[in-house]
């Protein structure tokens, strides 16, 4: 499987889109300091993965969700919740 995943910094609340093909094993190297443009905002928390079976819908969807705002902005209406910061 192929992953889509948004981390919150707990941090400063920010978000970062990534992908991978392990999700828990990235979400690690996020939160080690592994990634150069997550280490200062650690520690993370994943509020939100989609799931591929093909590496190229992985890789079209994220393009999607990261260069055309409306997309990610209707993303993150439909995760509000998990945005806020308990």
């Amino acid at each position: 499987m192929y992953w889509i995943y948004i981390l919150q910094s707990k941090k400063n609340g920010s978000l970062y889109i990534g992908r991978t093909n392990n999700l828990r094993r990235r979400l690690e190297e996020h939160n080690l300091g592994k990634s150069y443009f997550t280490k200062r905002y650690k520690p993370w928390v994943c509020i939100y993965c989609e799931g591929y079976y093909h590496i190229e819908d992985m890789k079209q969807r994220e393009r999607n969700i990261k260069y055309f705002g409306k997309v990610y902005s209707q993303l993150k209406r439909r995760i509000r919740n998990s945005l806020r910061s308990d």
